[in-house]
């Protein structure tokens, strides 16, 4: 790919950096649609690609970053917002951003969608699943999360109008934005917000896992779906409350206590989103590809389900009067291209008030 000069003039353009290669969706190409940027890490780690629509206006006063999923489809996800910013009147004033985490060319047919730029030299590598729980790139000791800190310090600089920041993931991307609540750095004069959408399975601050009072099918709205709450039996399932389940053996480099990251947690802005459909092993659900370890067994049967659990956890012994809210979006399964721009999601994604 030729883009040598376009990186050198990149490095050079540190408020205005040129697009360094185009980004496809999986859709079809979002060349015209979005620029590329490269965001040089700290610690010698090497780029992060990062990708902005070219519709917001000169002075956004916020910007929606997305995370991608497993397949790293940061396409399809960044058209998502797209077409949720469009519904939502908020394209003249919301930058939409998109990260790329880059995995090594022989890992990454396992996480790989199509149009999807391969990693380039040097960017920064994480393997297929690294990035989605805060682990370290391979070449240094900067984190996923970190490298998200930093972006989020870089759009600050070369947005300096920016006061707020949504960080919003489907997905694996939901699971990575759950663990970076408790972890996140956020810079001076910026308020972030959050929203995790459709996660395979969650974090939990203790060994408490939920119980339905009927049964879990029966569980599929916030109303009626009753639980129990117990401490359960580690032996049974040895990783039940170990990262990224629970808080036992949090790596050592992310530096942070187990109450220190509760505590952040609970204080956050958090909306949490799940696909009404997103249930059972029917077509659109993708159960083949749900987390059926112990650990995630343990939060619920399927991803609708656990999010309505850990949402009551949530109230209940995490932030009870934070009055987060659970957002289930009618007639989407496991598809980001149906939940992000939906009517729902969009109150969240863009914190249109109710009634605006």
């Amino acid at each position: 790919m030729k883009y040598a000069s376009t990186l050198l003039l990149a490095s050079i353009l540190t408020l205005a950096p040129a697009p360094f290669y185009p980004l496809f969706a999986a859709q079809g190409p979002l060349e015209g649609i979005a620029d590329a940027y490269q965001l040089k890490l700290s610690d010698s780690a090497g780029n992060l690609p990062y990708y902005v629509a070219k519709t917001h206006g000169r002075t956004p006063n916020s910007a929606l970053i997305v995370l991608h999923g497993h397949p790293r489809d940061a396409g399809k996800t960044l058209a998502a917002a797209l077409k949720a910013a469009r519904l939502a009147g908020k394209i003249d004033d919301t930058l939409l951003v998109a990260p790329l985490y880059p995995v090594p060319a022989a890992q990454a047919r396992r996480c790989h969608s199509p149009g999807l730029p391969p990693a380039q030299p040097g960017d920064a590598l994480w393997s297929c699943s690294s990035w989605i729980d805060g682990g370290l790139s391979l070449q240094s000791n900067v984190s996923s999360f970190s490298a998200l800190d930093q972006l989020i310090a870089e759009l600050k600089i070369k947005w300096p109008q920016l006061r707020q920041v949504t960080v919003a993931g489907f997905s694996a991307g939901a699971q990575f934005v759950q663990h970076y609540v408790g972890f996140a750095e956020s810079p001076t004069g910026v308020s972030v917000r959050y929203v995790v959408s459709d996660p395979g399975s969650w974090l939990y601050f203790d060994r408490l896992r939920p119980q339905p009072v009927i049964d879990w099918l029966s569980c599929s709205q916030e109303k009626g779906c009753d639980f129990t709450w117990a401490e359960v039996n580690t032996d049974l399932c040895p990783i039940l409350n170990h990262w990224k389940y629970g808080m036992e053996d949090i790596p050592a480099f992310h530096d942070q206590t187990r109450e220190t990251v509760r505590q952040r947690y609970a204080a956050a802005d958090i909306t949490y989103i799940e696909g009404g459909k997103d249930t059972g092993n029917a077509p659109g659900a993708f159960y083949k590809i749900l987390d059926k370890s112990c650990a995630a067994q343990a939060q619920g049967s399927y991803r609708l389900q656990r999010g309505i659990a850990y949402a009551a956890y949530d109230r209940r012994f995490i932030a009870p009067g934070a009055k987060r809210q659970l957002l289930i979006v009618p007639g989407c399964a496991h598809d980001v291209s149906c939940v992000f721009p939906s009517t729902i999601a969009r109150r969240a994604l863009f914190d249109i008030q109710t009634g605006k």
